[in-house]
């Protein structure tokens, strides 16, 4: 993995929403630390002002991290969209398999990496990935996720919607 991009900055430097197709306040992960072939490492911190922040836990509540991974791996796309000089495109997550989330809370103060690595894409542009959480050394969270990004975002939603009222 390596942690540059383009004319020697470091990816960590950039602001993440340069490669999300997300905007405040809901960009869930904070920084892109490494970026390799199929693969890439973020870091989120955890304070008072994290989205889902729950004073009462001291945290944000684990089932945040699915979105955690969610944002990784469009984080991955969008770095790789950049790297090609394309757009951003939007993405969606289809759902996620042996899902494993030990830790019940994403405590306050504490910063998490999640690591996403592409298992498996189709040219349709599903996807799955294996990810994983991690607070040091330790992991604490693990899932495959499936996800889809169609060429079209525009042309899918309107089938999309069109299929649902159908009978």
């Amino acid at each position: 993995m390596t942690d540059k991009l383009w004319d020697g900055a470091p990816l960590s430097s950039i602001d993440v929403e340069t490669f999300l197709p997300h905007r405040r306040p809901m960009v869930l992960i904070d920084k892109v630390l490494e970026h390799g072939h199929d693969s890439l490492l973020t870091a989120t911190h955890i304070s008072d002002s994290s989205p889902y922040f729950d004073a009462a836990l001291g945290g944000v509540p684990n089932y945040v991290g699915i979105e955690y991974m969610a944002q990784s791996i469009a984080a991955l796309a969008g770095v790789e969209a950049t790297l090609r000089g394309e757009p951003i495109q939007v993405g969606f997550l289809l759902g996620s398999r042996k899902l494993s989330m030990p830790l019940a809370v994403f405590a306050l103060g504490e910063t998490y990496t999640t690591e996403v690595k592409r298992l498996y894409q189709e040219d349709t542009g599903l996807a799955v990935f294996d990810c994983r959480i991690f607070h040091g050394a330790t992991q604490v969270a693990e899932a495959n996720v499936n996800v889809f990004q169609p060429q079209d975002t525009d042309a899918y939603i309107r089938e999309s919607q069109g299929s649902s009222t159908r009978i």
